[in-house]
């Protein structure tokens, strides 16, 4: 009886000492206010909490293990006045200590706090920006990308167009800058993967659904036979237009119709139906990429103290960048960072509106170290110089 009574008594002594919580970890979640844009159809609506519902849900996550671990992650919430400047709230917070900053903030911004960041001990997460420039000549040390570039992307249509034989393209362009970067994408995509843009236009018409419904898109998509029509519209002013109304029966595919992205809410394989059911019950809504790119740098974080026994920064970071680290993020392949960019690679999904149609990189696409690599700029084709 006495042995039962001690037996107890340390089981209950284990217990205290391992969900007992020695180091916490705070990450910092920036973004900006965004000004509200034209939209295409309200059916839709932007959520005003996108990007920090999902990493709320990865600190959940975190303190799971944490528990094991004596480890606490906490997460501070920092939302910039759309008249704000969130270039100071930045300087602000790292002469605070602050060392690692998941981040949805516009290409500028982002441009500035990173070069000015360079060489201090801190990572920033960009959880949302497919910008070519971060991952080549304006990658940074210290820049950390969680979803997929606008090359990746590109590559990833490519890789599907080139499985179905779908080779001559009909580019369509529109008239922002990011259209025109998702279009030079488009194009190294094409030659890499040897499809034929034969016909090229920019939108240049209305936005009247009623007119452009029934006589521009008609007349706009005659041209050159084609197999596929490839649109870059990221402001989806005009693209969903398109479906259906072209001169020639053809499928649509780039910003709208079938589109790449990191993460869909038709997705369900490898678990990510879990995480998806997860989300939905917890935050009341779908979970969107930007969602996903937050709950990704979170959970690296994560992971990289886990595994290093530490919540100090230069073990998480060493960790992080090694070859050992592996981060599950349910799309059927572990997710690690490309030494030469800092960009995760990690696996594309081909979706339409209610459908998951396909997840790059393909099979018979080959790479000498992993598929993943094929999507994107591998190490050969980088111009990024880390350190600068």
């Amino acid at each position: 009886m006495v042995r039962i009574i001690l037996q107890v008594v340390a089981l209950l002594v284990w217990s205290s000492s391992a969900f007992s919580v020695d180091d916490t970890l705070e990450i910092v979640w920036l973004t900006q206010e965004k000004a509200a844009t034209a939209a295409l159809s309200n059916l839709d609506a932007t959520p005003s909490d996108e990007g920090l519902k999902g990493a709320e849900l990865a600190i959940k996550d975190n303190n799971t293990t944490g528990r094991f671990t004596n480890q606490k992650f906490v997460l501070k919430s920092v939302i910039v006045p759309l008249d704000g400047n969130a270039e100071q709230q930045f300087d602000a917070l790292v002469q605070q200590g602050f060392q690692h900053f998941i981040v949805d903030l516009n290409t500028n911004t982002l441009t500035n706090i990173s070069s000015k960041a360079a060489g201090k001990a801190l990572h920033i997460y960009n959880s949302s920006l497919s910008d070519d420039l971060f991952r080549g000549a304006g990658c940074r040390g210290n820049l950390l990308n969680m979803v997929p570039s606008r090359a990746m992307r590109a590559d990833a249509l490519g890789q599907y167009l080139l499985k179905k034989r779908w080779k001559k393209l009909f580019l369509v362009t529109g008239p922002s800058k990011e259209d025109r970067l998702y279009t030079v994408a488009l194009k190294k995509a094409a030659k890499k993967f040897g499809l034929k843009i034969v016909e090229e236009k920019e939108w240049t018409h209305t936005y009247d659904a009623r007119r452009t419904a029934q006589s521009d898109v008609p007349l706009f998509t005659r041209g050159a036979e084609h197999d596929v029509l490839v649109v870059a519209d990221e402001q989806g002013l005009y693209g969903e237009y398109l479906e259906y109304r072209t001169w020639l029966p053809r499928p649509v595919v780039g910003t709208q119709g079938l589109v790449a992205t990191a993460w869909h809410r038709t997705h369900e394989q490898w678990g990510a139906v879990q995480l998806q059911n997860r989300f939905k019950k917890k935050m009341g809504r779908w979970m969107s990429e930007i969602d996903y790119g937050a709950w990704l740098a979170v959970r690296a974080i994560g992971e990289a103290a886990t595994r290093s026994n530490s919540l100090d920064f230069d073990p998480i970071r060493r960790f992080m960048m090694s070859d050992q680290f592996a981060l599950a993020g349910f799309k059927g392949k572990k997710l690690s960072f490309r030494s030469w960019n800092n960009q995760l690679r990690q696996p594309v999904l081909l979706a339409a509106a209610r459908s998951m149609v396909a997840v790059a990189p393909l099979l018979g696409f080959l790479h000498p170290v992993t598929m993943m690599d094929t999507l994107g700029f591998d190490r050969p084709e980088s111009n990024c110089k880390l350190g600068n």
